[in-house]
């Protein structure tokens, strides 16, 4: 995969993810990439979960789930992480 991508820092690719996050139909307030790592070639995107009062997850929790998951598909063909 890496062969095919374009190497790209942490903090563009959190700025671009953060980018498709606020243009996204499925938009919520507070939904924000914080950080990013890579796993064996997939790009993992961190934030806010939206857990409730016990740590357990909510209606946000899905969505924002769904939107870190858009997001490893998004960017998955375009770029990798700099080592």
């Amino acid at each position: 995969m890496q062969e095919t991508t374009q190497p790209i820092d942490k903090q563009s690719l959190l700025v671009e993810a953060n980018k498709v996050i606020r243009a996204h139909e499925d938009f919520m307030h507070g939904m924000e990439a914080t950080d990013v790592e890579q796993k064996n070639g997939v790009l993992v995107f961190k934030g806010e979960y939206f857990l409730d009062e016990q740590g357990l997850p909510t209606g946000k929790s899905t969505a924002i789930f769904n939107m870190f998951k858009h997001l490893a598909h998004v960017f998955a063909d375009k770029y990798h992480l700099q080592d």
